[in-house]
C-alpha cells in the first residue's frame, strides 16, 4: 500500500467519522430551528400587538443569522469548522432563553434582541453544511452536503408536533405558551454544541487544507486556485432568492391560518411537512446535483416555488391540505436551490478562500431572509396572503432567466472528475 493510499483511507474515513458527527449535531440543531420558527411570528403578534408586524421575529431572525455567519465563517477560516459551529450554537441557545425570558416578561425590546441572538443557531445549522462538503470529492460533494441537511428533517419535523406539548408543559411552569417552543430550542442548540466541540476532531476543514498542500507541494506547485467568479454568483443568486421566498411565505402561513379558524395543532402539522420537505428529499436532490449538475436543479427550484406561490395563493383559506402541499412545495424548491447553490459555491472557490467566502455568502442568504419574513408581514397587512403567495412564485422564476444568462462552459470542471456546472 503506497503512501497516497493511506492518505487517501485516512480522509475517506476521516470524512465518514465527520459526518457521523454533524448528522447528531444537526438533529438537534433541526430542533432549535424548528421550535422557535413555528410560534415566532404568533407569539410577537402577541407581544408587539400587531399582525404588520408578526413578519418581524423571521426578519430579526434572519438579520441576527446575517451576523452570525460573518462571524462563523471568519472564525473557521482561521481555526476551523469546529469552534465556528460551537460557537454559533452556544449563541443560539443564549438566544431562545432569553426568548423564553421576553415572553415572561412581556418584554418586546428584550425579545427583540433576544430573536437576534437566536439567529444565531439558524446561521450555524446552515453553515454545518459546508463542513460536510470539505473533504469530498467534487464529484461526491452534492451527495455530502445532503446527507448533512437530511438529518436536520429528524429535529425539524419533531420539533413543530411538540407545539402543543411544550406549551402545555411552559404553561405548567408559569410560562407564557407560546414560549414553550424556546425552550425546547435552548436545550437542542445547547446541545449540539456540546457535540460539535467534543467529537469534530480533527476538524474537516484543517484537514482538507493539509491534504491540498501536500497534494500541491507533491505537484510541484503551491499557488492558490482561483474563484471562479460566474459559479460564484450564479450559486449565491441561487441561495438569495430561493431564501427570500421560502421564509416569506412560512413566516405568514401561521398567521393566515390563525386568522381563519385554525388551531395551534393545524398550523405546526402544516409547518412540521414544509420542514420536512425542506430537508427529506435532500438525498435524493444530492444525486441529482451529482448526476444531472447543478445548474439543473437549480431550474428545478424556480419552477417548483413558482408553483407553491401560485398554490397558495388560490389555496382556500379553510383548506389545510391545500396549504400544506403548498408548503411542501415551498420547502422542496428551497431544497433544490440551497443543494445545487452550495455544490456550485463550494466548486468556484478554493479552500483558502472557502470558509470566508461561504460566511459571506450566507450574509446575504440571511439578509435575504430578513427582507423576506419583515416584508411578508406587511405585505399581507396591505394586501392579501394570496397577492404574497404569488409574488414569492413570481420572484422564484427569476432563477431561470439568470441560468440562461450566465454562460455554461465558465468553469464548469475544476477538477478532474467532475461533472460540469
Amino acid at each position: 500500500m503506497t503512501t497516497g493510499s493511506r492518505v487517501s483511507l485516512d480522509v475517506e474515513g476521516l470524512q465518514r467519522r465527520t459526518l457521523r458527527v454533524l448528522l447528531a449535531s444537526q438533529v438537534l440543531a433541526g430542533a432549535g430551528l424548528a421550535a422557535g420558527v413555528t410560534v415566532g411570528a404568533l407569539l410577537a403578534e402577541d407581544v408587539l400587538g400587531s399582525t404588520g408586524l408578526a413578519g418581524l421575529p423571521a426578519a430579526l431572525l434572519t438579520l441576527g443569522s446575517a451576523a452570525a455567519a460573518v462571524g462563523v465563517g471568519r472564525l473557521s477560516q482561521r481555526s476551523g469548522r469546529r469552534p465556528g459551529l460551537a460557537a454559533g450554537y452556544t449563541v443560539g441557545a443564549v438566544g431562545g432563553a432569553g426568548v423564553v425570558l421576553a415572553a415572561v416578561l412581556d418584554s418586546a425590546p428584550l425579545l427583540l434582541v433576544a430573536l437576534l441572538l437566536y439567529g444565531s443557531g439558524s446561521a450555524t445549522n446552515l453553515q454545518a453544511r459546508y463542513a460536510g462538503g470539505d473533504l469530498a470529492v467534487p464529484e461526491r460533494r452534492g451527495r455530502a452536503v445532503s446527507t448533512v441537511l437530511v438529518a436536520t428533517t429528524v429535529g425539524a419535523v419533531a420539533a413543530p408536533n411538540l407545539v402543543a406539548p411544550m406549551g402545555s408543559l411552559a404553561a405548567a411552569l408559569g410560562i407564557p405558551e407560546l414560549a414553550g417552543p424556546f425552550l425546547l430550542a435552548t436545550v437542542a442548540y445547547a446541545l449540539a454544541a456540546v457535540v460539535v466541540s467534543t467529537w469534530l476532531r480533527p476538524d474537516p476543514l484543517l484537514t482538507a487544507r493539509t491534504v491540498a498542500e501536500d497534494a500541491a507541494r507533491s505537484a510541484g506547485g503551491t499557488a492558490p486556485g482561483a474563484t471562479d467568479t460566474v459559479l460564484l454568483r450564479l450559486g449565491a443568486t441561487a441561495m438569495v432568492l430561493t431564501q427570500l421566498v421560502m421564509v416569506a411565505l412560512m413566516t405568514m402561513t401561521p398567521v393566515h391560518m390563525r386568522e381563519h379558524g385554525h388551531g395551534l395543532g393545524a398550523a405546526g402539522l402544516v409547518i412540521s411537512l414544509h420542514i420536512a420537505a425542506m430537508f427529506l428529499p435532500s438525498p435524493l436532490t444530492g444525486r441529482l446535483v451529482d448526476r444531472h449538475g447543478r445548474r439543473p436543479v437549480i431550474a428545478a427550484a424556480g419552477v417548483t416555488l413558482l408553483a407553491a406561490g401560485l398554490l397558495a395563493a388560490a389555496a382556500p383559506a379553510d383548506s389545510v391540505a391545500l396549504l400544506a402541499v403548498a408548503l411542501v412545495l415551498l420547502g422542496l424548491g428551497w431544497n433544490l436551490g440551497l443543494l445545487a447553490g452550495t455544490a456550485l459555491l463550494t466548486d468556484a472557490v478554493p479552500l483558502e478562500r472557502r470558509a470566508r467566502t461561504q460566511g459571506n455568502v450566507d450574509v446575504g442568504v440571511a439578509l435575504a431572509g430578513a427582507v423576506g419574513g419583515l416584508g411578508s408581514g406587511l405585505v399581507v397587512a396591505a394586501t392579501s396572503f394570496a397577492a404574497l403567495g404569488l409574488a414569492g412564485g413570481l420572484v422564484a422564476l427569476a432563477l431561470v432567466p439568470g441560468l440562461l444568462v450566465s454562460r455554461p462552459g465558465s468553469g464548469g470542471r475544476r477538477t478532474a472528475g467532475t461533472r460540469p456546472a
